[in-house]
């Protein structure tokens, strides 16, 4: 068997690219192997079920690095609360490039594909709340006042992230990560 020309990781990491820079829709299929530097028939014989199928690996791959970092931050009970919230702000940063890259949610929920990705979109902001609720309560706050913080961790995230990009200003989005960290530990 000869060996893969591009690894799956560099496909996975093109393929992010692509769909965060376009979103679903607006992405081809030709873009697509471009970006992968596969041709439309390896492509197809990686993704059998075409570009519906690169979308869900693509979210898969995001969700798997997003637990393996930020979740597993904020859910390392070996360390304090507060270290374990300011490493996943350090992750949350890492992951969207200090404020330059979009988010995946946003790109795959544009048009008629938030059909398509609706569920798996719904589950990871879930599990984004769920990861801040936990946090909170660890940092002392209620319940209720634990997952209105997660939820507007989540609001503030995506939210800055799209402000940063319209505004062309990474400050931004800096910013918004500083006031998450002051709003859990400056009660």
């Amino acid at each position: 068997m000869r060996p893969q020309k591009v690894q799956d990781i560099e496909i996975m990491t093109s393929l992010v690219e692509a769909f965060r820079s376009k979103g679903y829709e607006g992405t081809s299929l030709a873009e697509l192997a471009k970006s992968t530097g596969l041709k439309k028939a390896s492509l197809y014989h990686r993704f059998p079920n075409g570009k519906q199928e690169m979308a869900n690996a693509v979210l898969d791959h995001i969700e798997k690095w997003v637990d393996d970092h930020i979740f597993a931050s904020l859910l390392d009970e070996s360390k304090s609360p507060k270290v374990r919230l300011l490493n996943a702000l350090n992750e949350v940063r890492n992951s969207y490039d200090g404020g330059k890259e979009a988010c995946i949610f946003r790109a795959l929920s544009i048009g008629q594909s938030v059909e398509l990705f609706d569920l798996q979109i719904k589950n990871g902001m879930n599990k984004w709340v769920n990861a801040f609720d936990k946090i909170g309560l660890a940092l002392g706050l209620s319940k209720k006042e634990a997952n209105q913080s997660a939820v507007n961790t989540l609001i503030k995230i995506q939210g800055s992230l799209i402000v940063t990009k319209g505004l062309n200003d990474l400050s931004i989005f800096e910013t918004t990560l500083k006031e998450i960290e002051d709003s859990y530990l400056k009660r």
